[in-house]
């Protein structure tokens, strides 16, 4: 086989821009594996750049998918921890929504006793994001306030259950009752429902959040601030409702608080490495022994990767949304 099938951004603009064509099949380079895809699984980067508002990094595939899960197909030069047919689920710097994908095997992970590939395909770009941010970056310590804003979401649901299990208090917010009560099923103290209850005056009664993980931006900066405990940290990972807004950074200074953020994509393969390394140390013990799990929200074939980007971009979805490529 030399070519393959893939969904293809064919122009930027709304989710009729993807279209199913022919690709050539992608090559094992040095250190890297290719990956028989199974699924792969639907982020809002996708839609992003879908959009015409994030481009891939330099030399990464013009194709969305940045997480997926399969066999592996064929290892490159200098690949020893990977064998042909091995079970992974791998974070992409593209590429994914395609029968085979092309990744650094140092950015594979094996699939979790007992879960099937499905599954694996909505760990890599929610587990990668949460651990580096949350917990290398923002420093999250047991005993600890943290609030998550999308508490529903795929980065949301993944921040409740592994805040909850290294022994944080948990807090989030969500945009109706129903995503509210499935914050507090996984694990979450307190759900706050944004368009009846005010964050701030419900984490001030609490003597503020010690840490705050948010991809809302906008009018929600000077909001987190205020909701932050003295010495707290924001860490920022996307803006939704967009990235300027006024503040006053005396506050900062007097109260010590700490304002960071960070994206995934663009980060060296050597710092994707690291956290792939924690993560195998850390929490695929977890999801082995069943304690915390990716949750789904609903599957659709890649050829109708439209439909499953219009769904993302309702907001209707609880946890992850992912494309059957090959099955398994």
């Amino acid at each position: 086989m030399s070519d393959m099938r893939a969904i293809e951004i064919s122009e930027h603009g709304g989710p009729d821009v993807l279209r199913e064509v022919r690709r050539p099949m992608p090559v094992a380079g040095h250190g890297r594996v290719i990956i028989r895809v199974a699924y792969a699984g639907v982020n809002r980067p996708d839609a992003l750049q879908r959009a015409g508002a994030y481009n891939p990094p330099k030399g990464a595939s013009d194709l969305p998918g940045l997480e997926a899960s399969g066999e592996i197909a064929s290892v490159g030069p200098g690949v020893t921890d990977w064998a042909v047919g091995d079970r992974v689920c791998a974070l992409l710097p593209g590429g994914g929504y395609a029968d085979y994908v092309m990744t650094p095997a140092a950015h594979c992970l094996p699939v979790p006793d007992g879960m099937g590939l499905r599954e694996a395909a909505c760990l890599p770009e929610t587990y990668f994001t949460v651990w580096s941010n949350v917990f290398m970056r923002g420093g999250l310590q047991g005993g600890e306030r943290f609030l998550v804003h999308g508490g529903s979401s795929g980065i949301g649901t993944t921040a409740i259950q592994l805040a909850r299990r290294f022994g944080a208090r948990v807090f989030a917010t969500a945009g109706s009752d129903a995503k509210c009560a499935a914050c507090t099923d996984l694990g979450a103290e307190r759900a706050i429902n944004y368009r009846d209850e005010d964050f701030v005056d419900i984490l001030g009664a609490e003597g503020g959040a010690n840490l705050i993980l948010d991809m809302v931006g906008g009018s929600y900066i000077p909001r987190n601030i205020k909701a932050l405990a003295d010495d707290g940290r924001l860490v920022q990972i996307a803006f939704l409702e967009g990235p300027k807004v006024e503040l006053n950074f005396a506050v900062m200074m007097m109260r010590r608080l700490t304002i960071t953020g960070s994206t995934l994509r663009p980060q060296s393969d050597a710092a994707k490495a690291e956290i792939a390394n924690q993560l195998r140390a850390q929490v695929w013990p977890l999801l082995s022994a069943g304690r915390i799990a990716p949750v789904m929200d609903q599957e659709f074939a890649l050829a109708d990767a439209a439909a499953a980007h219009t769904r993302m971009e309702s907001s209707a979805h609880i946890g992850k949304i992912v494309l059957q490529v090959a099955g398994g």
